[in-house]
């Protein structure tokens, strides 16, 4: 319910028309009832746009399948405990790596979510938080060798895309001499000597990691460009302290 509020909250802060969850009617005996679905619903404030495409034909129409924005006959009727019919789902999609459905899938219980959740809980003046910053907490390394900033580098293709949707909140980085990640800077940087050395720790995740120099690129929100020319730090300068 919390998490759908905040969703909701996002929704319409940025201009969209639905939410969509994942929610299946009986997978989850105490939150995910029949009975409760509507409750989580007027209590968000999602109302009729929150969309759960698994279990659809078993609720009630939606907003968006009303107004033809959704086509009901193309969302499904999944009930009860069972995975069956989710994973025949993602093998027809070709999704073969996801998490284990077995056992609490809460965020909370995941240790490396939760050391990230404190760590920013930490580092922030009160626990004033966006659905934006419990999102990021799921992508990328997540570096932190100053309480002013932590770095948030994508790991793969998919986290640069995830990525890419925040550059209008945060001074994005990456390589522009070799191929690399796409990082984002969560803070401020406050002095040359943390930026030279938050460059070479993002250099060190490029192609030119054994280069003599690499140039690495600061864009800001507003698509200001600062070029620098940096050495990548050596591998066993990353202190295991500094991963989040």
């Amino acid at each position: 319910g919390f998490m759908v509020k905040k969703a909701n909250e996002w929704m319409h802060e940025h201009d969209f028309d639905f939410i969509i969850t994942g929610e299946v009617v009986g997978q989850r005996p105490m939150s995910q009832r029949r009975d409760t679905m509507p409750i989580v619903a007027k209590e968000s404030g999602s109302g009729d746009r929150l969309v759960r495409p698994l279990s659809a034909k078993v609720l009630p129409e939606t907003l968006p399948e009303l107004e033809g924005w959704l086509d009901r006959d193309k969302l499904f009727g999944f009930t009860g405990r069972t995975r069956k019919p989710q994973m025949a789902l993602a093998k027809e999609y070709g999704f073969s790596d996801y998490a284990s459905p077995a056992g609490g899938c809460c965020m909370l219980t995941d240790e490396n979510y939760s050391k990230k959740l404190v760590d920013m809980w930490q580092n922030r003046q009160d626990r004033d938080y966006e659905l934006d910053d419990i999102m990021l907490l799921k992508v990328g390394r997540h570096i932190r060798f100053s309480p002013d900033f932590k770095l948030i580098i994508g790991r793969e293709e998919g986290e640069n895309n995830f990525l890419q949707g925040y550059q209008h909140l945060f001074n994005k980085v990456y390589c522009t001499s070799h191929s690399g990640p796409l990082a984002m800077i969560d803070g401020v940087i406050n002095s040359d000597q943390d930026r030279e050395k938050a460059l070479a720790i993002i250099a060190r995740y490029s192609q030119g990691k054994n280069a003599d120099s690499v140039t690495m690129a600061i864009e800001t929100p507003d698509k200001q460009i600062t070029e620098y020319n940096i050495k990548p730090i050596a591998q066993d300068d990353i202190d295991s302290k500094w991963m989040i």
